[in-house]
């Protein structure tokens, strides 16, 4: 097997490949092998004719597709090794001669990663980041506390008001006639929760248990449910109960209940040292974030808009996966917040964009200050994964292959580049 590679424009390459005869010959058998049951030639029974009286009443060019997807995974591996490329997208293959008894030449069309011209990566500026906890986000986790460990109690001597929960049945009607889908019993509705409709909520207030009420709205022009869209609806509903939050003191017992300390001052320092944990971490992620858009905006690079949707497709991937994990499929969701598969898409473009561009800049830092992965380095992180996915060791190095490996060695790497980056920021004054 021979190569040639021809640089074009747009980081894409062109492999000429040239296969040898004898290589091309083994294709060629395959493809026979493959085919030769489902072949009928007179004189023989079916799958018995040789390959011999098979290409002369058919022709050898019945083999040659086969035969090529034979031979392209090996030659074409090898080519790419052959000039260490970087391949990012899927290759365009084309057959350019073929002949039986001959060298085969093929083409393969790719994208490469783009080359990375570095700018100034050490002592980058980053805006200075003020971490401070304020006495209003403790008394707000406070609340919030409170509110999860409040009572749901039955009033019955006063109407509904914002923020109550009502047990409701209800059905809508248009042009006089019951609609699909718009009937309910016993459903409970929180006020101002903007579940439904309009104002159908605010049309509940100062409704007493018993009431039966005629509440009037018109559905969104982008509803949902096109029948449905712009057009006014009465809804006849019955409050069944009215429901509020009775909510606890804000005392020593209340701290003893919902934590382990014995007061209440103890219980909202912890608060605090809590709160202030999570500025530290996600003030780290901003100047991280900083130094990275900072080193990317000195750098020159031409990323293929494939690497970017590349990334894309992996981060709808994950969301999908995440969205399927807590029980709905990525479908519904698009369904329910009235969104496109290319909106979402759209959505990831600008964080997809980043993180390509951080990683070509990370890698090229990594080379060029030669930051390697001790062997050492490389078990301390199986041991963190082991513990993360509470596995034995032994056991997850086993699933582990070379390939793996070395792509977890990568990544230890970018982390290696990261730290260096990001510790050599100079926050502004």
């Amino acid at each position: 097997m021979s190569s040639q590679l021809e640089r074009l424009e747009n980081n894409q390459v062109k492999l000429t490949i040239g296969v040898s005869a004898e290589k091309f010959e083994e294709g060629m058998q395959y493809a026979f092998n493959k085919n030769k049951k489902h072949i009928s030639i007179p004189g023989f029974r079916k799958g018995k004719a040789p390959r011999a009286f098979v290409e002369k009443m058919y022709g050898p060019e019945i083999f040659y597709e086969d035969a090529i997807n034979y031979v392209i995974p090996e030659v074409y591996e090898a080519a790419i090794k052959e000039h260490n490329l970087e391949v990012v997208s899927r290759p365009e293959f084309d057959v350019e001669t073929i002949e039986k008894g001959k060298d085969v030449v093929l083409t393969a069309v790719v994208t490469v990663k783009p080359e990375v011209t570095l700018g100034q990566y050490k002592e980058v500026e980053v805006p200075k980041m003020e971490i401070e906890v304020k006495e209003e986000e403790i008394e707000e986790e406070l609340k919030r506390v409170q509110e999860q460990n409040a009572r749901i109690i039955t009033v019955t001597d006063r109407p509904v008001k914002d923020g109550d929960e009502v047990v409701i049945d209800f059905e809508g009607f248009i042009d006089g006639e019951a609609f699909e889908g718009g009937k309910g019993t016993d459903y409970t509705l929180k006020i101002g929760s903007h579940t439904f409709i309009d104002t159908f909520e605010e049309q509940l207030i100062g409704a007493r248990p018993g009431d039966n009420l005629e509440v009037n709205v018109t559905f969104p022009e982008n509803y949902h449910q096109k029948d449905l869209a712009g057009r006014p609806a009465l809804f006849k509903v019955e409050i069944k109960e009215i429901k509020e939050k009775e909510l606890p003191a804000l005392d020593d017992e209340f701290a003893k209940d919902v934590s382990e300390f014995e007061t209440l001052d103890e219980y909202k320092k912890d608060i605090k040292a809590k709160l202030l944990e999570q500025k530290e971490k996600a003030a780290k992620l901003e100047k991280e974030r900083n130094a990275l858009e900072k080193v990317i905006e000195n750098a020159k690079m031409d990323v293929p808009e494939v690497m970017i949707d590349n990334q894309i497709d992996q981060m709808v991937q994950d969301f999908s996966m995440r969205m399927r994990y807590q029980g709905l499929p990525v479908e519904q969701y698009l369904q329910f917040t009235g969104q496109t598969m290319e909106k979402l898409r759209e959505n990831f473009r600008s964080d997809a964009e980043f993180q390509v561009k951080a990683r070509l800049v990370l890698e090229e830092i990594a080379k060029v200050e030669n930051i390697e992965v001790t062997d050492e380095e490389l078990n301390d992180e199986f041991k963190r994964m082991a513990e993360q996915y509470q596995m034995e060791l032994d056991k997850l190095l086993s699933n582990v292959g070379d390939a793996e490996k070395e792509a977890i060695r990568e990544d230890i790497k970018i982390r290696k580049a990261v730290d260096l980056v990001v510790d050599s920021a100079k926050e502004a004054n």
